[in-house]
């Protein structure tokens, strides 16, 4: 399974220092934001404290989208890319976890609409990283062919939501943000973006309780 690297950039060129530098007033009191101005100064360590923090949260969202590791690390890596190349025109006008997650998920959405192939289709079997349930308390064998058909349902209940309300379980599951910004991302009001994670909640738990492995 292809994990997210730092060393990946950095062999395609996009990990490099800004051009110039500028000065930009925060307007949020958002660390994570503050950290992105110290980057567009040119403090690379500040970059790197924001990859290390969100590498595994943003490339968990687009797996689980995907189901397909090398279309998920392809997808990451355009993420950054587009943020390092984004960095001049940065402004903290929201908090930083809505502006990456904003770039990912019109990332997703791009890759989405010129692929051929819908994304519910697509499986590996030997890939679980969408997938954060806890595993087997035990190594009795009926406990975990248990675990392992609730996986299973979980998983398929999963990729048969609609698009919309994947999306926004994903943001709510991996982002820690709030159905407002989330709204924001989705370009959808917050009464629809909680419509629609209550739907999907609705749905992964029914699929549970009917393999038996809802708590």
């Amino acid at each position: 399974m292809i994990r997210p690297a730092m060393n990946t950039l950095v062999l395609h060129g996009a990990f490099q220092a800004p051009a110039r530098t500028r000065t930009v007033r925060p307007m949020t009191a958002d660390d994570d934001g503050e950290l992105m101005l110290r980057y567009v100064r040119g403090d690379m360590r500040a970059f790197e404290t924001l990859y290390r923090k969100f590498r595994g949260p943003l490339y968990r969202y687009l797996s689980r989208h995907t189901r397909d590791s090398e279309i998920a690390n392809d997808l990451f890596q355009e993420v950054w890319s587009k943020l390092i190349a984004s960095r001049d025109r940065y402004e903290p006008r929201a908090k930083f976890s809505t502006f990456i997650y904003r770039i990912a998920h019109n990332c997703f959405i791009d890759h989405y609409r010129r692929s051929s192939t819908r994304f519910e289709k697509v499986r590996r079997e030997d890939d679980d990283s969408e997938v954060q349930m806890p595993g087997p308390r035990t190594d009795h064998p009926d406990e975990r062919l248990q675990y392992a058909q609730t996986l299973e349902s979980y998983r398929a209940a999963l990729s048969a939501l609609p698009a919309e309300q994947r999306d926004v379980f994903l943001l709510y599951e991996e982002s820690g943000l709030s159905l407002e910004e989330i709204g924001t991302i989705t370009g959808v009001g917050m009464e629809t973006a909680k419509s629609r994670l209550r739907y999907a909640v609705a749905k992964l738990r029914g699929a549970l309780e009917e393999a038996g492995g809802a708590p």
